[in-house]
């Protein structure tokens, strides 16, 4: 075996990755036809016709529900909006507590806040990066409202039994899946199991419109209550026969014609870009299988992995390196990568200062709650020292292209004895 790149041998790959391409004809034909005819948006903010867009959007999201085999699909202007939007259709209100993720992207655990809810940090399981079951269980009080439960890198969360879970207790069951769009359980797609599910448009996932996102449900109650809060609910309640006004603030989360536009195209061409990514996790995970100190990822029996990221973990006591050693030698081989996920997130400022909404700690003056080092101690071993993420979404690779990662990753494991020289 050659040495090491990073100790003066050859790199065992060259060169950059081609980023993905998702955009095609399909794609700026759609948008041209949406400019020609001059219609770029069609809310109106008041009641009537246009209260829910115009005739792209409406289209847009026939074809999502139909695609997932839901009752209602509601359109936002991201994901993030989404799950504003989830955590006022539920009711949230100040000092409700929703259990959440400490390893997700921020806007999952910051959208209770808008309504003045608590997020309660539960740890996750560290073979699927998902919400670990018996944690949730026991962070259920009598505040308990929801749970925010993210289908972490593509891999579906426990969805069922959360499910059975939340209807056993009465609280919500909200899906994250902005990384999961085709993911699935025992047959159901992920997204379409929790009360409701927010689906990410934002350029670099599976299926995207720039930027966007999708909620849907089955309950026509909650899909109404997401519409008026995306377009202006407190200016048409009245006339919309609204009686129950929890929430009923509105925002402008809507989604344009150019965006949905885009989105029909990208959802009929869904199966093509998520198999892609699939085949690329899958390639990596049967390329380093069996490599003593590395575990990579799989599809959890019965469910469907589609690999928004392909997530190694890295034992350093096998291994007989660290993750540190490990990523230097692994990125000077040619392979990119990064370290961790985020940070665990009780550890942003706001949660350890707790000053979220205003001056005075709202709404951390409302709880007990406390945010510490050692609250997910999974998580933090998971960010600290074991994970190694590839973006499969990010590029657009063939096999020899795979084969080289897999061939980087498997030289710097036979030579993994030379890491200890490095610093």
């Amino acid at each position: 075996m050659s040495n090491l790149a990073i100790l003066g041998g050859g790199p065992a790959r060259t060169g950059s990755l081609r980023p993905y391409r998702a955009i095609g004809p399909p794609e700026v034909q759609a948008v041209t036809r949406v400019a020609e005819s001059g219609q770029l948006s069609g809310f109106y903010g008041s009641i009537g016709p246009q209260f829910l867009g115009g005739p792209v959007v409406r289209q847009f999201e026939r074809a999502w529900q139909e695609r997932f085999g839901v009752r209602h699909a509601v359109s936002v202007n991201s994901a993030t909006s989404g799950l504003c939007a989830a955590m006022g259709a539920i009711g949230v209100s100040p000092g409700d507590e929703v259990i959440v993720p400490a390893y997700t992207m921020s806007a999952t655990v910051v959208a209770p806040l808008i309504y003045g809810g608590i997020p309660v940090f539960t740890d996750i399981d560290r073979e699927t990066f998902t919400l670990d079951l018996t944690a949730v269980e026991a962070a259920i009080t009598p505040r308990t409202r929801a749970i925010s439960v993210v289908n972490l890198f593509g891999q579906p969360a426990r969805l069922r039994t959360l499910r059975e879970l939340a209807d056993r207790r009465k609280i919500m069951l909200i899906e994250d899946n902005a990384h999961g769009p085709l993911a699935a359980e025992y047959g159901r797609y992920a997204g379409t199991i929790g009360h409701i599910g927010i689906f990410s448009l934002n350029y670099h996932k599976h299926i995207h419109t720039g930027e966007g996102g999708i909620c849907v449900t089955d309950d026509d109650a909650l899909a109404e209550r997401l519409q008026l809060i995306r377009n202006h609910a407190e200016s048409v309640v009245e006339a919309s026969g609204v009686t129950e006004l929890t929430n009923m603030v509105g925002f402008n989360y809507r989604l344009s014609e150019l965006s949905a536009a885009v989105g029909i195209e990208q959802l009929r061409e869904a199966e093509t870009h998520v198999a892609r990514r699939e085949h690329v996790g899958r390639r990596l995970t049967e390329g380093v299988a069996g490599l003593d100190g590395l575990h990579p990822p799989c599809a959890r029996e019965g469910c469907r992995h589609v690999y928004y990221v392909w997530a190694l973990r890295v034992d350093p006591d096998r291994l007989g390196a660290t993750r540190a050693q490990f990523s230097r030698a692994l990125a000077a081989e040619g392979f990119p990568h990064f370290c961790g996920y985020v940070a665990p997130l009780y550890r942003l400022p706001l949660f350890r200062k707790r000053i979220a909404i205003g001056r005075d700690g709202f709404p951390f003056n409302l709880s007990e709650v406390r945010y510490n080092d050692g609250l997910c101690p999974v998580t933090e071993v998971l960010h600290e020292r074991e994970l190694i993420g590839f973006e499969a979404c990010a590029y657009e690779l063939d096999d020899a292209d795979i084969d080289q990662l897999v061939a980087a990753i498997r030289k710097v494991h036979a030579a993994r004895d030379q890491l200890r020289k490095l610093n």
